[in-house]
């Protein structure tokens, strides 16, 4: 378990998170890798569900979310998007 008293994303879980967080837009390639080296240490289950949420949407629609050029669907993904616009 991590600090937050929730279980820690397995490895083979990051490594999929990782792979998934290529894209074809290379603004939101930047910011994704940036996403990983200031957060990916500390992602635990929940944030996992969610960034794979995000990830599953289309590059510009993610890209639209974290430039804040359209407001986050669903308020649960709100603080992980948050942390995605700080990296």
């Amino acid at each position: 378990m991590d600090r937050k008293g929730t279980e820690a994303v397995d490895s083979r879980e990051t490594e999929r998170l990782k792979w998934r967080s290529r894209r074809g837009l290379l603004e939101l390639d930047i910011v994704l890798a940036r996403f990983w080296e200031e957060c990916g240490e500390d992602l635990d289950d929940s944030d996992a569900r969610r960034l794979a949420t995000l990830l599953a949407m289309p590059d510009k629609d993610l890209f639209d979310l974290v430039m804040g050029r359209r407001d986050c669907p669903d308020p649960a993904l709100q603080p992980l998007l948050q942390r995605l616009k700080a990296a």
